[in-house]
């Protein structure tokens, strides 16, 4: 049954497929421990479901099995996948406008969606295997589950040092899913850390998230900072943010691994270029019903209007370009006081 689930996954386009069981992950006390300091941040949600995070019995009752899937969304461009070290350190030159930018897996159709629709039919496939009494659930970033705990468990790959889940096959572009079912299939072997030595995600991020190897302080991410934080970016973090107004890469750009990636079959055909280094001083122009028509079925409207936008004001500060000084002050005049604040901010950045 497992090798029958596995060939569905790749016909459906998925990079990778393993097994494990639904037994609760050894790391249920060391994620415990990490809400306990409070490290989440205002991710209340991770703390309002823990107890079903640490056993996916409690998310599916009868559960025996784990399906852990990947789906790769690594450019098409060898070249750039064996210099993604160098990454963070390269400056490139200075657009006649400046230009902001979006992490590599906010540039694709909502992966959510593009996912989700293939994880369904697998698992109607897995259900039909199992017979009628066999029940499943499938997730991609959204369940109450340790995904990235249960993939190492189930030889996906490794939790690299910055907590992060790193496929020798694939990289650590990667998106996870996972399917959990009441029927009993054979587990994979886990797979085992083969960080090494290897300290470039720590030297990489810009604000110290990465606190020592394999600890993640989220409310210092600029991924959080940028996507999940809904009130004001903190003063003294935002010159560390850069031109970043949706997530970040570095850690994952300076992993080694990446020269193993792949551009893999499900994401490629949602690729939108656009989204790569979008004009920030256009972006700062766009109404409520504007920012809904350019961003709809893309990982950007989660930010909403306010959020991107006071991310915009971020990078227009640090950009050094008084050019845009007159979109900035029409910001902030904006309605929305969050807006106006980091634009006000961005104001005095660039009068220095």
């Amino acid at each position: 049954m497992t090798e029958s689930v596995r060939q569905c996954a790749r016909e459906l386009g998925f990079d990778d497929c393993r097994f494990t069981t639904a037994e609760p992950p050894v790391s249920g006390t060391r994620f415990q421990d990490w809400l306990a300091q409070g490290r989440q941040g205002e991710m209340a949600y991770l703390e309002r479901n823990a107890h079903k995070r640490i056993d996916p019995s409690r998310v599916l009752p009868g559960a025996r099995s784990v399906i852990a899937l990947a789906a790769c969304y690594a450019g098409d461009d060898p070249a750039q996948r064996e210099t993604d070290v160098e990454a963070p350190r390269r400056m490139p030159p200075p657009p006649s406008r400046p230009t902001g930018l979006v992490a590599r897996y906010a540039r694709f159709a909502d992966y959510h969606e593009v996912l989700g629709e293939r994880l369904s039919r697998l698992a109607h496939f897995v259900d039909q295997l199992g017979g009628s009494e066999t029940r499943s659930l499938w997730y991609v970033d959204t369940g109450p589950i340790l995904e990235r705990d249960l993939a190492q468990r189930a030889g996906l790959g490794f939790i690299g040092k910055h907590t992060n889940l790193v496929s020798r096959r694939l990289g650590n572009w990667i998106f996870l899913a996972e399917i959990l079912t009441t029927l009993e299939l054979t587990p994979d072997a886990a797979e085992t850390n083969r960080c090494g030595s290897c300290r470039r995600c720590l030297a990489a991020c810009p604000t110290g998230a990465i606190t020592a190897p394999f600890q993640l302080d989220a409310r210092l991410c600029i991924s959080y900072l940028t996507i999940e934080l809904k009130g004001p970016i903190p003063p003294p973090l935002r010159p560390a943010i850069g031109n970043r107004i949706s997530g970040c890469d570095d850690c994952l750009a300076a992993c080694p691994w990446n020269r193993f990636g792949r551009e893999g079959p499900l994401m490629k055909a949602s690729a939108k270029a656009e989204l790569t280094t979008p004009d920030l001083v256009e972006l700062l122009a766009l109404d409520e019903a504007q920012f809904k028509a350019r961003f709809a079925g893309t990982p950007m409207v989660r930010t909403k209007r306010r959020g991107l936008l006071r991310n915009v004001c971020v990078a227009l500060g640090n950009s050094g370009d008084t050019g845009a000084l007159p979109a900035l002050e029409r910001a902030a005049t904006d309605p929305e006081p969050l807006i106006a604040e980091h634009a006000r901010w961005a104001i005095a950045q660039l009068a220095r």
